[in-house]
């Protein structure tokens, strides 16, 4: 079997067993309109905290069931409406600041950007440095949350195309796989790059995983 041949079904096999995203999970249909980008917002403070990918993905979920899917939403919530909706999801230690935050946030999109992040991505010029440097100026989202946030839309917005982090780049490695964002990206179609770095990012935390998907190549 060719090198080629190798690559390709490897990334198949991963795209097909660990290709969902975290926006995915949380029930978020990623579209370059305002609410699907505001909660992309949301599950991105909420994973850029140092708890399980899982128990933010389920938080996210809480708080768009009580009402928190739109910028609008979630100010109309109360701070322990919040509060309740990540308790559902085990969101502890850091649900009360977090509540917090994730109202400031409500309050800041519609007053910056008109509750539109498509607005910020025109006041970035549609470059990706100063999309995240923009997406920083949200209460909670640092360097993390703004690379997340990225890594999530760039199906929708392909001008931040590839984004594909340090933890993607250990699991292309795991399964011998280009180390390059750029050539990584050429062995998919554009629009499955989010997909295909979650994927990858798995296959850094699952040696399991890594194995299975080497061993169908």
């Amino acid at each position: 079997m060719s090198t080629t041949q190798t690559k390709d079904r490897r990334v198949h096999a991963l795209l097909s067993e660990a290709g969902t995203t975290h926006a995915e999970e949380a029930g978020i249909r990623v579209a370059d309109t305002p609410a699907p980008l505001w909660q992309v917002l949301v599950l991105s403070n909420l994973t850029a905290t140092r708890i399980k990918a899982s128990i933010a993905v389920h938080a996210a979920r809480e708080l768009f069931e009580a009402g928190g899917g739109t910028p609008a939403g979630m100010a109309e919530l109360t701070w322990q409406q919040r509060v309740d909706a990540l308790g559902r999801a085990h969101y502890v230690r850091y649900d009360e600041g977090t509540a917090t935050r994730l109202g400031e946030c409500a309050d800041l999109i519609r007053e910056r950007h008109g509750g539109d992040l498509r607005r910020l991505a025109r006041d970035a010029d549609k470059e990706r440095d100063r999309v995240e440097e923009l997406l920083r100026e949200f209460p909670g989202i640092g360097p993390s949350g703004a690379r997340i946030f990225c890594r999530e839309t760039q199906g929708v917005w392909p001008f931040l195309r590839p984004v594909l982090d340090g933890k993607a780049l250990d699991g292309a490695a795991r399964l011998g796989l280009p180390k390059s964002p750029d050539a990584l990206a050429e062995l998919v179609d554009g629009d499955d790059l989010a997909r295909f770095a979650a994927a990858l990012v798995r296959v850094a935390l699952d040696k399991g995983l890594a194995d299975r998907v080497t061993a169908a190549g």
